[in-house]
Formats: C-alpha cells, sequence, structure tokens
C-alpha cells in the first residue's frame, strides 16, 4: 500500500525547475534557427510584394496622366491631348486643392459613369460576382471622388510630380509647380502658352509616392494638406510624350 501511494506520488510531482530551463533553453535555440533560415525569405516576400504594390501604382498613374475623360473628371474635357492634361496634373500636383489621388474601390461592371468609370459598388456582395476592385487616379478636385471614397478598399497615396531637368549633365528634379526647357541652349523653341509653348516633345519627371495617414472621406476632402508629407514611400522617374 505504501508502495503504491510512492509511486503515485512521484508520477504528479510535475517538470523541476531544471528541466523547465532545460526545455526553454532547447526551444530558444529552435527559434532562433528557425528565425534564420525563413526570416530572411519572409522579408523577399514582403519586398516582392512591395515592389508589385510600386509597379501597380506607378502604371496606374501614367495612364491616366494620359487619358481624357469625356466630362465630369476634374475638366479633362477642358484639354485637348492627353499631353495638355499630363502638363497640367504635373504642374498642379503640389497643391493641396489639386492633389492627386490613387486608390482601389468596389465598382459596379455593369453600371458606367459619364466619365468612363464605374460606379462604385456600396452594397454587400461578392468580389468578382457582384463587385470588382477598380484602380483609380482622381483628383481631389473630382466630383466623383466623394461617391468613390464610399467604396473605398485598402489605401489611399498621392503623389507629387516634379519636372527633371539637365543640371551640369545630370537630370535633377527642377522646381516645384513649374515646367521650363528641360535643355535650355539647344536651339529649339515654341510659341503659345502651356503645354503650347513647351518645345521638347517628352516631359520627364519625378513621381514621389505617399500614403495618407487617414483614409476616412472626412480627411481626404476637408483636411489633406499635401505640404505635411516630406517622406515619400517611393518614388519613380517617369515621363510622357505628345
Amino acid at each position: 500500500m505504501k508502495k503504491s501511494l510512492i509511486s503515485s506520488g512521484r508520477r504528479a510531482r510535475g517538470f523541476t525547475l531544471m528541466e523547465t530551463v532545460i526545455a526553454i533553453g532547447v526551444l530558444a535555440v529552435l527559434l532562433t534557427a528557425f528565425l534564420a533560415v525563413f526570416g530572411p525569405a519572409a522579408q523577399g516576400i514582403r519586398k516582392a510584394i512591395s515592389v508589385q504594390e510600386a509597379d501597380r501604382l506607378a502604371f496606374t498613374l501614367e495612364k491616366e496622366l494620359v487619358t481624357l475623360r469625356s466630362t465630369g473628371s476634374s475638366g479633362s474635357s477642358n484639354f485637348d491631348t492627353g499631353f495638355d492634361k499630363a502638363y497640367d496634373w504635373i504642374l498642379s500636383s503640389h497643391n493641396s486643392n489639386l492633389a492627386i489621388l490613387i486608390y482601389q474601390y468596389r465598382g459596379n461592371p455593369d453600371t458606367i459613369r459619364t466619365d468612363g468609370t464605374i460606379e462604385p459598388f456600396t452594397g454587400e456582395g461578392v468580389a468578382g460576382q457582384d463587385f470588382i476592385v477598380q484602380p483609380v487616379v482622381r483628383r481631389k478636385d473630382d466630383p466623383n471622388l466623394a461617391e468613390d471614397l464610399k467604396a473605398l478598399e485598402g489605401r489611399v497615396y498621392t503623389v507629387k510630380l516634379t519636372q527633371l531637368v539637365l543640371n551640369g549633365g545630370t537630370w535633377k528634379k527642377g522646381t516645384a509647380g513649374t515646367i521650363t526647357d528641360p535643355t535650355p541652349g539647344d536651339g529649339d523653341s515654341a510659341t503659345g502658352t502651356g503645354a503650347s509653348a513647351y518645345p521638347e516633345a517628352t516631359i520627364a519627371f519625378a513621381a514621389d509616392f505617399f500614403a495618407l495617414p487617414n483614409t476616412s472621406p472626412q480627411y481626404i476632402q476637408n483636411k489633406l494638406d499635401t505640404t505635411k508629407l516630406v517622406t515619400p514611400m517611393f518614388s519613380r522617374n517617369l515621363a510622357v510624350r505628345r
């Protein structure tokens, strides 16, 4: 009887402090080895996703800069060519009231607005069946912005565009809010105003992309101050042609 009680007591005593310390040490070694092997791979995946997102944003911006929209989209109908539109957007992109916004929203592919974009989808539904996630670029003064924000999907970005000019044999940023002859002294000239007065066939520019700290419609429409955004998430050198 006594032998049985002693045996039962030994089985119930649990782990000693030394055994617990050894187990924690072994676990720490295993975790360190795991992070050493899989940590760089995880960072590579995050970097790849970041590059993919940057490519998507840059492509969406380039496409919109030269796309003329018939009506109801930041006065696009006032431009004769896509180059005229790009010229104007590059000039005004540092103005908070005319900030260029890039985002995605849930849209109804069966309903097209007068500017060629799809109507926002604000109800309950299934992606790919009831709605599609649509990337779009709009200026802050666009009358369709408020409706899009009701169906916003993900983050909102803004981009500041600055012309690249030749300086000492190197292409560098010019002055924000201006577009000048990037290669003065090469003998070409043009007359007129605005894009017509620009003598070259291409405008090269730096695009600095920023993620907005707040995606609420109230902030974007009434409180956004792009002068406070000074460190871009990434930058790309792009160009538009006549």
